[in-house]
Protein backbone atom coordinates (compact mmCIF):
# COMPACT_ATOMS: atom_id res chain seq x y z
CA UNK A 1 0.00 0.00 0.00
CA UNK A 2 1.36 3.32 -0.99
CA UNK A 3 0.60 5.86 1.72
CA UNK A 4 2.28 8.77 0.11
CA UNK A 5 0.35 12.00 0.54
CA UNK A 6 -2.21 12.74 -2.12
CA UNK A 7 -2.69 9.22 -3.38
CA UNK A 8 -5.02 6.40 -2.29
CA UNK A 9 -6.22 3.28 -3.92
CA UNK A 10 -9.92 3.08 -4.65
CA UNK A 11 -12.00 0.86 -2.26
CA UNK A 12 -9.33 0.54 0.50
CA UNK A 13 -9.52 1.65 4.11
CA UNK A 14 -6.96 4.24 4.95
CA UNK A 15 -4.50 3.27 7.63
CA UNK A 16 -5.09 4.71 11.03
CA UNK A 17 -8.90 4.97 10.67
CA UNK A 18 -10.25 3.29 13.83
CA UNK A 19 -13.78 3.11 12.60
CA UNK A 20 -12.87 1.22 9.49
CA UNK A 21 -15.23 3.49 7.58
CA UNK A 22 -14.36 3.66 3.98
CA UNK A 23 -14.17 7.04 2.35
CA UNK A 24 -11.72 9.23 0.63
CA UNK A 25 -8.94 10.78 2.59
CA UNK A 26 -7.16 13.72 1.01
CA UNK A 27 -3.70 14.91 1.74
CA UNK A 28 -3.35 17.81 4.09
CA UNK A 29 -1.37 19.70 1.49
CA UNK A 30 -4.17 20.88 -0.81
CA UNK A 31 -4.27 23.93 -3.04
CA UNK A 32 -6.63 26.71 -2.06
CA UNK A 33 -10.16 26.38 -3.48
CA UNK A 34 -10.74 28.10 -6.76
CA UNK A 35 -12.89 31.19 -6.62
CA UNK A 36 -16.12 31.08 -8.53
CA UNK A 37 -15.84 33.03 -11.79
CA UNK A 38 -17.72 36.30 -11.76
CA UNK A 39 -19.26 37.71 -14.91
CA UNK A 40 -17.23 40.59 -16.20
CA UNK A 41 -18.24 43.48 -18.42
CA UNK A 42 -19.39 42.32 -21.81
CA UNK A 43 -19.66 38.66 -20.68
CA UNK A 44 -23.18 37.31 -20.17
CA UNK A 45 -24.19 35.95 -16.76
CA UNK A 46 -23.56 32.21 -16.83
CA UNK A 47 -25.35 29.75 -14.58
CA UNK A 48 -28.66 31.48 -13.96
CA UNK A 49 -29.94 32.41 -10.49
CA UNK A 50 -27.94 29.66 -8.79
CA UNK A 51 -24.57 31.06 -9.83
CA UNK A 52 -23.68 32.15 -6.31
CA UNK A 53 -24.80 28.89 -4.61
CA UNK A 54 -23.95 25.95 -6.83
CA UNK A 55 -25.69 22.71 -5.99
CA UNK A 56 -23.89 19.80 -4.46
CA UNK A 57 -22.21 17.67 -7.04
CA UNK A 58 -21.72 20.60 -9.42
CA UNK A 59 -18.50 20.39 -11.36
CA UNK A 60 -15.54 22.22 -10.04
CA UNK A 61 -14.57 25.59 -11.41
CA UNK A 62 -13.25 25.49 -14.92
CA UNK A 63 -15.13 22.30 -15.93
CA UNK A 64 -17.61 22.63 -18.77
CA UNK A 65 -21.28 22.79 -17.96
CA UNK A 66 -23.80 20.46 -19.56
CA UNK A 67 -24.53 21.70 -23.04
CA UNK A 68 -21.72 24.24 -22.94
CA UNK A 69 -18.33 24.17 -24.61
CA UNK A 70 -15.12 23.98 -22.69
CA UNK A 71 -14.56 27.22 -20.91
CA UNK A 72 -17.88 27.36 -19.08
CA UNK A 73 -19.76 29.64 -21.41
CA UNK A 74 -22.90 28.66 -23.30
CA UNK A 75 -22.75 28.06 -27.00
CA UNK A 76 -22.64 31.35 -28.82
CA UNK A 77 -21.40 33.17 -25.76
CA UNK A 78 -17.99 34.55 -25.04
CA UNK A 79 -15.12 32.26 -24.05
CA UNK A 80 -12.51 33.39 -21.57
CA UNK A 81 -10.76 36.40 -23.05
CA UNK A 82 -13.92 38.17 -24.23
CA UNK A 83 -13.84 37.14 -27.92
CA UNK A 84 -17.12 35.68 -29.21
CA UNK A 85 -17.11 32.30 -30.86
CA UNK A 86 -16.62 32.48 -34.62
CA UNK A 87 -14.25 35.45 -34.32
CA UNK A 88 -10.54 35.39 -35.11
CA UNK A 89 -7.89 35.76 -32.48
CA UNK A 90 -7.83 39.27 -31.14
CA UNK A 91 -11.57 39.62 -30.59
CA UNK A 92 -12.54 41.35 -33.84
CA UNK A 93 -15.44 39.69 -35.68
CA UNK A 94 -15.05 38.61 -39.25
CA UNK A 95 -16.03 41.42 -41.60
CA UNK A 96 -14.67 43.84 -44.21
CA UNK A 97 -10.89 44.15 -44.16
CA UNK A 98 -9.46 47.11 -42.36
CA UNK A 99 -6.86 49.59 -43.58
CA UNK A 100 -3.97 47.97 -45.39
CA UNK A 101 -6.04 45.13 -46.80
CA UNK A 102 -7.07 44.83 -50.42
CA UNK A 103 -5.65 43.85 -53.79
CA UNK A 104 -2.01 44.72 -54.41
CA UNK A 105 -1.37 47.88 -56.43
CA UNK A 106 -0.86 47.54 -60.16
CA UNK A 107 2.76 47.48 -61.29
CA UNK A 108 4.12 50.73 -62.67
CA UNK A 109 7.35 50.03 -64.52
CA UNK A 110 7.08 53.19 -66.62
CA UNK A 111 5.12 56.41 -66.85
CA UNK A 112 1.67 54.90 -66.11
CA UNK A 113 0.41 51.97 -64.00
CA UNK A 114 -0.48 48.79 -65.89
CA UNK A 115 -4.25 48.95 -65.38
CA UNK A 116 -7.17 50.93 -66.83
CA UNK A 117 -6.18 54.59 -66.85
CA UNK A 118 -8.10 57.64 -65.72
CA UNK A 119 -8.07 61.10 -67.26
CA UNK A 120 -5.44 62.45 -64.90
CA UNK A 121 -3.17 59.44 -65.42
CA UNK A 122 -3.33 59.83 -69.21
CA UNK A 123 -2.46 63.53 -69.09
CA UNK A 124 0.20 62.98 -66.44
CA UNK A 125 1.65 60.05 -68.41
CA UNK A 126 2.05 62.23 -71.52
CA UNK A 127 3.84 64.90 -69.49
CA UNK A 128 5.94 62.33 -67.61
CA UNK A 129 7.10 60.88 -70.93
CA UNK A 130 8.29 64.30 -72.05
CA UNK A 131 10.02 64.90 -68.72
CA UNK A 132 11.64 61.47 -68.29
CA UNK A 133 12.64 60.77 -71.90
CA UNK A 134 13.14 64.35 -73.01
CA UNK A 135 16.13 63.67 -75.23
CA UNK A 136 14.40 61.51 -77.88
CA UNK A 137 10.95 63.06 -77.41
CA UNK A 138 11.90 66.73 -77.61
CA UNK A 139 14.63 65.98 -80.14
CA UNK A 140 12.16 64.42 -82.58
CA UNK A 141 9.53 67.13 -82.12
CA UNK A 142 12.12 69.93 -82.40
CA UNK A 143 13.48 68.65 -85.73
CA UNK A 144 9.99 68.22 -87.15
CA UNK A 145 8.87 71.65 -85.92
CA UNK A 146 12.02 73.31 -87.26
CA UNK A 147 11.56 71.86 -90.75
CA UNK A 148 7.85 72.66 -90.99
CA UNK A 149 8.20 76.20 -89.67
CA UNK A 150 11.22 76.92 -91.90
CA UNK A 151 9.35 75.82 -95.05
CA UNK A 152 6.28 77.83 -94.04
CA UNK A 153 8.48 80.89 -93.40
CA UNK A 154 10.15 80.60 -96.82
CA UNK A 155 6.74 80.44 -98.48
CA UNK A 156 5.49 83.51 -96.62
CA UNK A 157 8.65 85.55 -97.35
CA UNK A 158 8.50 84.69 -101.06
CA UNK A 159 5.13 86.43 -101.34
CA UNK A 160 5.71 89.07 -98.68
CA UNK A 161 5.64 92.12 -100.98
CA UNK A 162 2.60 90.96 -102.92
CA UNK A 163 0.73 90.06 -99.74
CA UNK A 164 1.48 93.45 -98.19
CA UNK A 165 0.31 95.23 -101.35
CA UNK A 166 -2.85 93.17 -101.49
CA UNK A 167 -3.69 93.80 -97.81
CA UNK A 168 -2.82 97.52 -97.75
CA UNK A 169 -4.10 98.72 -101.16
CA UNK A 170 -6.04 96.12 -103.18
CA UNK A 171 -6.83 98.73 -105.86
CA UNK A 172 -3.13 99.05 -106.69
CA UNK A 173 -3.04 95.48 -107.97
CA UNK A 174 -3.79 95.09 -111.67
CA UNK A 175 -6.89 93.09 -112.49
CA UNK A 176 -4.83 90.90 -114.77
CA UNK A 177 -2.35 90.09 -112.00
CA UNK A 178 -4.95 89.45 -109.34
CA UNK A 179 -5.85 85.86 -110.34
CA UNK A 180 -2.19 84.86 -110.49
CA UNK A 181 -1.49 86.50 -107.14
CA UNK A 182 -4.44 84.74 -105.54
CA UNK A 183 -3.37 81.42 -107.03
CA UNK A 184 0.20 81.88 -105.77
CA UNK A 185 -1.07 82.79 -102.30
CA UNK A 186 -3.35 79.76 -102.25
CA UNK A 187 -0.49 77.52 -103.38
CA UNK A 188 1.76 78.82 -100.62
CA UNK A 189 -0.86 78.17 -97.97
CA UNK A 190 -1.62 74.76 -99.44
CA UNK A 191 2.06 73.85 -99.31
CA UNK A 192 2.19 75.06 -95.70
CA UNK A 193 -0.78 72.87 -94.80
CA UNK A 194 0.74 69.83 -96.53
CA UNK A 195 4.09 70.41 -94.85
CA UNK A 196 2.39 70.73 -91.47
CA UNK A 197 0.41 67.56 -92.13
CA UNK A 198 3.50 65.61 -93.11
CA UNK A 199 5.40 66.99 -90.14
CA UNK A 200 2.66 65.92 -87.76
CA UNK A 201 2.65 62.49 -89.40
CA UNK A 202 6.41 62.14 -89.02
CA UNK A 203 6.25 63.22 -85.39
CA UNK A 204 3.47 60.74 -84.69
CA UNK A 205 5.37 57.93 -86.43
CA UNK A 206 8.54 58.56 -84.45
CA UNK A 207 7.00 59.41 -81.09
CA UNK A 208 4.60 56.45 -80.93
CA UNK A 209 7.35 53.81 -80.39
CA UNK A 210 9.09 56.03 -77.85
CA UNK A 211 5.90 56.51 -75.82
CA UNK A 212 5.00 52.81 -76.00
CA UNK A 213 8.41 51.91 -74.60
CA UNK A 214 8.06 54.57 -71.91
CA UNK A 215 5.01 52.68 -70.62
CA UNK A 216 7.35 49.73 -69.93
CA UNK A 217 10.06 51.97 -68.46
CA UNK A 218 12.42 51.34 -71.36
CA UNK A 219 14.21 54.26 -73.01
CA UNK A 220 14.17 54.36 -76.81
CA UNK A 221 16.59 56.26 -79.00
CA UNK A 222 15.68 58.18 -82.14
CA UNK A 223 17.34 55.46 -84.24
CA UNK A 224 15.27 52.74 -82.61
CA UNK A 225 12.11 54.77 -83.13
CA UNK A 226 12.94 55.26 -86.80
CA UNK A 227 13.68 51.56 -87.35
CA UNK A 228 10.33 50.67 -85.74
CA UNK A 229 8.25 53.19 -87.67
CA UNK A 230 10.10 53.19 -91.01
CA UNK A 231 8.24 50.18 -92.52
CA UNK A 232 4.92 51.81 -91.65
CA UNK A 233 5.77 55.41 -92.49
CA UNK A 234 4.24 55.58 -95.97
CA UNK A 235 1.16 53.73 -94.75
CA UNK A 236 0.85 56.36 -92.04
CA UNK A 237 1.14 59.10 -94.65
CA UNK A 238 -1.66 57.44 -96.60
CA UNK A 239 -3.77 57.18 -93.45
CA UNK A 240 -3.14 60.82 -92.58
CA UNK A 241 -4.23 61.93 -96.05
CA UNK A 242 -7.14 59.48 -96.37
CA UNK A 243 -9.01 60.41 -93.18
CA UNK A 244 -9.22 64.19 -93.92
CA UNK A 245 -10.17 63.38 -97.53
CA UNK A 246 -13.07 61.24 -96.34
CA UNK A 247 -14.20 63.92 -93.93
CA UNK A 248 -14.09 66.60 -96.64
CA UNK A 249 -16.00 64.29 -98.98
CA UNK A 250 -18.70 63.85 -96.32
CA UNK A 251 -19.08 67.62 -96.00
CA UNK A 252 -19.20 68.09 -99.79
CA UNK A 253 -21.73 65.27 -100.12
CA UNK A 254 -24.03 66.86 -97.55
CA UNK A 255 -23.81 70.22 -99.36
CA UNK A 256 -24.15 68.77 -102.87
CA UNK A 257 -27.97 68.88 -103.15
CA UNK A 258 -28.03 72.58 -102.35
CA UNK A 259 -25.13 73.24 -104.72
CA UNK A 260 -27.05 71.62 -107.59
CA UNK A 261 -29.99 73.94 -106.99
CA UNK A 262 -27.73 76.96 -107.50
CA UNK A 263 -27.65 76.17 -111.22
CA UNK A 264 -31.23 77.37 -111.58
CA UNK A 265 -31.68 81.05 -110.85
CA UNK A 266 -35.16 80.56 -109.45
CA UNK A 267 -34.04 77.86 -107.00
CA UNK A 268 -31.03 79.71 -105.61
CA UNK A 269 -32.67 80.75 -102.31
CA UNK A 270 -33.64 77.15 -101.64
CA UNK A 271 -30.16 76.06 -102.73
CA UNK A 272 -28.44 78.34 -100.24
CA UNK A 273 -30.78 77.08 -97.53
CA UNK A 274 -29.98 73.45 -98.38
CA UNK A 275 -26.27 74.21 -98.39
CA UNK A 276 -26.45 75.63 -94.88
CA UNK A 277 -28.57 72.71 -93.68
CA UNK A 278 -26.16 70.23 -95.26
CA UNK A 279 -23.20 71.97 -93.62
CA UNK A 280 -24.76 71.84 -90.16
CA UNK A 281 -25.86 68.23 -90.71
CA UNK A 282 -22.34 67.19 -91.71
CA UNK A 283 -20.64 68.58 -88.59
CA UNK A 284 -21.89 65.86 -86.15
CA UNK A 285 -21.15 63.13 -88.68
CA UNK A 286 -17.64 64.42 -89.37
CA UNK A 287 -16.93 64.76 -85.65
CA UNK A 288 -18.13 61.22 -84.99
CA UNK A 289 -15.99 59.75 -87.79
CA UNK A 290 -12.92 61.77 -86.81
CA UNK A 291 -12.85 60.49 -83.24
CA UNK A 292 -13.93 57.02 -84.30
CA UNK A 293 -10.69 56.78 -86.30
CA UNK A 294 -8.57 58.74 -83.82
CA UNK A 295 -6.69 55.61 -82.63
CA UNK A 296 -5.85 54.38 -86.12
CA UNK A 297 -2.35 55.90 -86.09
CA UNK A 298 -1.00 53.99 -83.02
CA UNK A 299 -2.78 50.84 -84.22
CA UNK A 300 -1.01 51.13 -87.58
CA UNK A 301 2.43 51.72 -86.03
CA UNK A 302 2.35 49.34 -83.07
CA UNK A 303 0.33 46.50 -84.61
CA UNK A 304 1.78 46.78 -88.13
CA UNK A 305 -1.71 47.09 -89.58
CA UNK A 306 -2.57 48.21 -93.14
CA UNK A 307 -4.38 51.51 -93.63
CA UNK A 308 -7.99 50.34 -93.81
CA UNK A 309 -7.53 47.65 -91.19
CA UNK A 310 -6.07 50.21 -88.79
CA UNK A 311 -9.20 52.33 -89.26
CA UNK A 312 -11.36 49.29 -88.55
CA UNK A 313 -9.20 48.49 -85.53
CA UNK A 314 -9.61 52.03 -84.19
CA UNK A 315 -13.39 51.85 -84.64
CA UNK A 316 -13.46 48.58 -82.66
CA UNK A 317 -11.41 50.03 -79.80
CA UNK A 318 -13.44 53.24 -79.65
CA UNK A 319 -16.77 51.39 -79.66
CA UNK A 320 -18.61 51.87 -76.39
CA UNK A 321 -16.31 54.69 -75.24
CA UNK A 322 -16.71 57.34 -77.94
CA UNK A 323 -17.78 60.13 -75.58
CA UNK A 324 -14.93 59.45 -73.19
CA UNK A 325 -12.35 59.54 -75.96
CA UNK A 326 -13.98 62.64 -77.43
CA UNK A 327 -13.82 64.44 -74.08
CA UNK A 328 -10.21 63.46 -73.31
CA UNK A 329 -8.87 64.38 -76.73
CA UNK A 330 -10.85 67.62 -76.80
CA UNK A 331 -9.42 68.56 -73.40
CA UNK A 332 -5.91 67.62 -74.56
CA UNK A 333 -6.36 69.78 -77.68
CA UNK A 334 -7.47 72.74 -75.56
CA UNK A 335 -4.46 72.31 -73.26
CA UNK A 336 -2.12 72.10 -76.26
CA UNK A 337 -3.69 75.19 -77.82
CA UNK A 338 -3.33 77.17 -74.58
CA UNK A 339 0.31 76.11 -74.26
CA UNK A 340 1.01 77.10 -77.87
CA UNK A 341 -0.72 80.45 -77.39
CA UNK A 342 1.21 81.28 -74.21
CA UNK A 343 4.52 80.34 -75.84
CA UNK A 344 3.92 81.98 -79.22
CA UNK A 345 2.27 85.25 -78.15
CA UNK A 346 5.43 86.84 -76.63
CA UNK A 347 7.33 86.17 -79.86
CA UNK A 348 4.56 87.71 -81.96
CA UNK A 349 4.49 90.82 -79.78
CA UNK A 350 8.29 91.07 -79.90
CA UNK A 351 8.24 90.68 -83.68
CA UNK A 352 5.70 93.50 -84.03
CA UNK A 353 7.72 95.81 -81.78
CA UNK A 354 10.97 95.11 -83.66
CA UNK A 355 9.11 95.58 -86.95
CA UNK A 356 8.13 99.10 -85.93
CA UNK A 357 4.60 98.49 -84.71
CA UNK A 358 2.99 98.47 -81.29
CA UNK A 359 0.41 96.03 -79.93
CA UNK A 360 -2.10 98.89 -79.67
CA UNK A 361 -1.88 99.54 -83.43
CA UNK A 362 -2.37 95.83 -84.10
CA UNK A 363 -5.44 95.43 -81.90
CA UNK A 364 -6.76 98.83 -82.96
CA UNK A 365 -6.85 97.86 -86.62
CA UNK A 366 -4.20 100.41 -87.68
CA UNK A 367 -1.74 97.76 -88.87
CA UNK A 368 -1.99 96.97 -92.57
CA UNK A 369 0.96 94.65 -93.15
CA UNK A 370 3.82 92.88 -91.41
CA UNK A 371 7.49 92.78 -92.26
CA UNK A 372 10.00 89.96 -92.44
CA UNK A 373 11.02 90.45 -88.80
CA UNK A 374 7.53 89.67 -87.59
CA UNK A 375 7.34 86.43 -89.61
CA UNK A 376 10.78 85.34 -88.40
CA UNK A 377 9.93 85.78 -84.72
CA UNK A 378 6.52 84.19 -85.23
CA UNK A 379 8.23 81.16 -86.73
CA UNK A 380 10.64 80.95 -83.80
CA UNK A 381 7.70 80.93 -81.41
CA UNK A 382 6.02 78.31 -83.57
CA UNK A 383 9.06 76.04 -83.37
CA UNK A 384 9.09 76.20 -79.57
CA UNK A 385 5.32 75.74 -79.30
CA UNK A 386 5.30 72.73 -81.64
CA UNK A 387 8.23 71.17 -79.83
CA UNK A 388 6.10 71.11 -76.68
CA UNK A 389 2.64 70.36 -78.06
CA UNK A 390 3.48 67.63 -80.62
CA UNK A 391 4.72 65.05 -78.06
CA UNK A 392 1.94 65.95 -75.64
CA UNK A 393 -0.79 65.31 -78.24
CA UNK A 394 0.92 62.13 -79.46
CA UNK A 395 1.33 60.91 -75.88
CA UNK A 396 -2.36 61.34 -75.10
CA UNK A 397 -3.35 59.43 -78.26
CA UNK A 398 -0.98 56.52 -77.62
CA UNK A 399 -1.97 56.24 -73.95
CA UNK A 400 -5.65 56.27 -74.94
CA UNK A 401 -4.92 53.43 -77.34
CA UNK A 402 -3.15 51.45 -74.60
CA UNK A 403 -5.96 52.18 -72.13
CA UNK A 404 -8.59 50.89 -74.55
CA UNK A 405 -6.61 47.70 -75.19
CA UNK A 406 -6.21 47.16 -71.44
CA UNK A 407 -9.96 47.53 -70.92
CA UNK A 408 -11.02 45.37 -73.88
CA UNK A 409 -8.16 42.89 -74.31
CA UNK A 410 -6.32 42.73 -70.94
CA UNK A 411 -3.18 44.17 -72.49
CA UNK A 412 -1.91 44.96 -68.99
CA UNK A 413 -1.22 41.25 -68.38
CA UNK A 414 0.88 41.02 -71.52
CA UNK A 415 2.74 44.21 -70.62
CA UNK A 416 3.35 42.95 -67.09
CA UNK A 417 4.79 39.69 -68.45
CA UNK A 418 7.01 41.64 -70.83
CA UNK A 419 8.23 43.82 -67.97
CA UNK A 420 8.85 40.79 -65.75
CA UNK A 421 10.81 39.06 -68.50
CA UNK A 422 12.87 42.17 -68.97
CA UNK A 423 13.64 42.59 -65.27
CA UNK A 424 14.07 38.93 -64.48
CA UNK A 425 11.07 38.75 -62.16
CA UNK A 426 8.68 36.97 -64.43
CA UNK A 427 8.52 33.97 -66.69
Amino acid sequence: MNDSPGWTSPGSSPAGDPSGEQGPQWSKEQPPPAAAPQPGPGVPHQGGPYQDAPAQGAPHAGAPQHGAPYGGGPYGGAPPGGAPYGAPYGGAPYGPPGPGWGPPPAPKPGVVPLRPLGLGEILDGAIATMRTYWRPVLGISFVVALITQALSLLGALSLLDDLNTLSSDPAAVDAEDLPGLMAATGAVYLVAVVVMLLGTTAASALLTPVISQAVLGRPATVGQAWRTSKPQFFRLVGLTVLIPTILVAVVVGCMLPGSLLLISEDARPAGFLLIMLGLFASLPLVTWLNFKWSLASPALILEKQPVFRSMTRSAKLVKGSWWRIFGIQLLASLIAWMLAFMVQMPFEVLGMILDGFSPSSYFGGELDSFGATYYVFTSIGGVIAQTITLPFAAGVTVLLYIDRRIRREALDLELARATGAATGTGS
